[in-house]
């Protein structure tokens, strides 16, 4: 079981995104079938935009549903060679492929997200079932997974932990997102469970991305304003000491079709240092854009740009995946540094 000669491999869920448009989950007649997931988001956007060969480690039911996500993976130029796939009983009772209603939101309606993700295959993923070995000794470089993928169970945070392990055994450079979901949580422990798990995860990651999601006693309780930035990510640093990199996006939101946009980061070399900062950012949907950011940062690190310079790929691409309907990145390289070079969203609007 091996990627054929992915550069980057992703661990996470993969759902249809069903999206009604300028409409309401709760009135629609038609909608926009999408994929996306927090992780696998990352490695789209690696490989559509940044042209880097990327693979995602996820399980789906070998049914109809699951094979239209696999199209639309295949679709997005990701590798689907590691796909687990789990047989169909017919009805999804051992396990089903997962769904994630979203609407938009539009000025004063924020967005809306209704999941249905209970008892999916890849939530029964079992420590020992994946050959990272296999995966890892393939010309790998960078490996990513995130507190989503493994808030889904109690066997994902294992199978979190045994990838993370086995990729720094091959000297594979590891990235964690905490990116916490209150509804993954809800019966388990809530914010404080969450936050136990992350604390278990992130000391394993080199690159820590949404870091202010470690800040404070758990994840929502530290409201950071610009002037807070640099002591919550020493305090996050303190967390996560072996940590190369702690980056975060930054925003506000007068609107739902307008926020201020922006990213921070700290190295142990650099200390804390400020992204681009994109005022008055018109936005058709901002799902994903966490992504995006993350995308554009691992294409700068990986290919040895400057802190600085990898903080302002991720925000430009992370802009630029506002602009588009869906989870995922319809951005292109020469579009994501010609936005670097004015560091206005005025160039695209």
């Amino acid at each position: 079981m091996t990627a054929l000669g992915a550069e980057v491999v992703a661990l996470g869920e993969v759902m249809l995104r069903f999206d009604p448009g300028e409409g309401r989950i709760r009135t629609a007649r038609t909608f926009q079938v999408w994929e996306g997931g927090g992780e696998y988001n990352v490695v789209r956007g690696l490989r559509r935009c940044f042209g880097l060969r990327t693979a995602v480690v996820t399980a789906l039911v070998d049914n109809a549903v699951g094979q239209l996500v696999e199209d639309l993976v295949l679709q997005g130029g990701v590798d689907a060679s590691l796909i687990r796939w789990a047989p169909d009983d017919g009805v999804g009772r051992t396990a089903r492929n997962g769904l994630n209603f979203v609407e938009r939101g539009f000025g004063v309606r924020g967005a809306l997200g209704a999941s249905d993700r209970a008892n999916t295959a890849v939530s029964r993923l079992q420590p020992g079932e994946v050959d990272w070995n296999a995966i890892f000794s393939a010309g790998v470089r960078w490996f990513h997974t995130g507190g989503i993928f493994a808030g889904l169970s109690e066997s994902t945070a294992e199978v979190a932990l045994e990838a993370m392990a086995a990729a720094r055994l091959h000297g594979v450079t590891v990235s964690y997102d905490p990116n916490y979901r209150a509804s993954l949580w809800a019966d388990r422990g809530g914010p404080e469970g969450a936050r136990e798990l992350d604390l278990r995860l992130a000391p394993q990651a080199d690159v820590v991305v949404g870091a202010l999601g470690l800040a404070g006693k758990y994840p929502g309780a530290a409201v950071v304003g610009a002037d807070g930035v640099a002591d919550a990510l020493l305090e996050v640093a303190e967390r996560v000491p072996g940590a190369e990199v702690l980056a975060t996006t930054l925003r506000s939101v007068p609107s739902t079709g307008v926020n201020d946009w922006s990213s921070a980061a700290w190295s142990p070399r650099t200390g804390c240092i400020g992204g681009p900062k994109m005022t008055g950012l018109h936005v058709l949907d901002r799902i994903g854009s966490g992504d995006g950011f993350a995308a554009g940062l691992v294409y700068g690190l990986l290919t040895g740009a400057p802190l600085e310079r990898a903080l302002a790929y991720g925000t430009a691409h992370g802009a630029l995946t506002m602009t588009t309907p869906g989870d995922v990145s319809m951005a292109s390289l020469p579009e994501v540094e010609r936005l670097m070079s004015t560091a206005s969203a005025d160039v695209r609007r």
